[in-house]
């Protein structure tokens, strides 16, 4: 039984959210925003972290999160109490909205199985990063459930280790939240 079970939420009511945090870029800024989800009882699905001004010394933390209306708006409003915190954007509110991963995907395979694998990755227009007379390293970036489905595939084939980066989401259109 989920939290919205117990709690008698409808799980309609439950969607996922991008929201782009900007941070002053100091020690401690993504540990603060991280221990105010951990306190809360907040799951964290996908975080990523990077300086995004050197003027400013402003970072950029992208934090995929799901909930009710309500639970997001709490988020929001907890994260902007942080003091290190500039501005807290849920780009899934604020309109439509360009989200990507990367993955790198190792493959060990001899024979058919190794050729399977090559023309998997050129359907999935993943890039070969590593070759070796054993292995590959295939590079791919997309949505979430296009590097799943290429995950999935590649069980079959001789799946070795993913290494996956978090989620990277940006407003369309003119939005510009920095």
């Amino acid at each position: 039984m989920s939290v919205y079970e117990k709690n008698n939420i409808d799980s309609s009511q439950v969607k996922s959210h991008a929201l782009a945090i900007l941070v002053e870029n100091q020690v401690g800024a993504l540990a603060r925003v991280v221990s105010m989800f951990s306190a809360r009882g907040y799951n964290i699905d996908s975080l990523t972290v990077a300086k995004v001004t050197e003027d400013e010394n402003i970072s950029r933390i992208t934090i995929i999160t799901s909930g009710t209306r309500m639970k997001i708006e709490q988020i929001k409003s907890q994260l902007g109490r942080i003091v290190l915190v500039h501005k807290v954007v849920d780009l899934t509110s604020e309109g439509d909205f360009v989200s990507r991963e990367l993955i790198f995907v190792k493959v060990k395979s001899k024979g058919e199985k190794r050729v399977e694998a090559l023309r998997t990755a050129d359907i999935f227009r993943a890039k070969v990063v590593d070759s070796t007379k054993q292995s590959f390293i295939f590079e791919l970036t997309g949505s979430s459930d296009k590097l799943n489905a290429f995950i999935v595939l590649m069980k079959d084939l001789g799946l070795v280790e993913v290494a996956r980066t978090g989620s990277v989401a940006i407003s369309r259109g003119s939005l510009k939240i920095n």
